[in-house]
C-alpha cells in the first residue's frame, strides 16, 4: 500500500504528526542518497548545478506540453497525434 493509503483517519493533530513523521523519512532518505553521491565523488556544487539544470528542462518541457496541448486543440487533434509531425517519442 503507498504511504497515503495508511493515512490515519483520526483528529487534525493525529494527521499532522503522521505527516511530520513521514516528512522525517523523506529527509532521511534523502539525506542518504546525498551521502551516497558525495562517497561516490560528486560534490554539493555539482549535485545543486543537476538539480538546477532539471529544474530548467521540465520548466521548458511544461511550456512545450502546454504548446502542443494548445495547437492540438486548434487543430482538433490529441497531442499524441503530434508526436510523430515534430519527431517527438511518446516518452518526450
Amino acid at each position: 500500500p503507498s504511504p497515503r493509503s495508511c493515512q490515519p483517519t483520526g483528529d487534525s493533530e493525529e494527521v499532522l504528526q503522521y505527516e511530520i513523521e513521514e516528512l522525517k523519512q523523506k529527509d532521511l532518505a534523502l539525506d542518504q542518497e546525498i551521502a551516497q553521491l558525495l562517497s561516490e565523488g560528486y560534490s554539493l556544487e555539482e549535485l545543486e548545478k543537476h538539480i538546477t539544470l532539471l529544474h530548467e528542462y521540465n520548466d521548458i518541457k511544461d511550456a512545450g506540453q502546454m504548446l502542443l496541448g494548445k495547437l492540438a486543440v486548434i487543430r482538433g487533434v490529441t497531442t499524441k497525434q503530434l508526436y510523430p509531425e515534430y519527431d517527438l517519442e511518446l516518452s518526450d
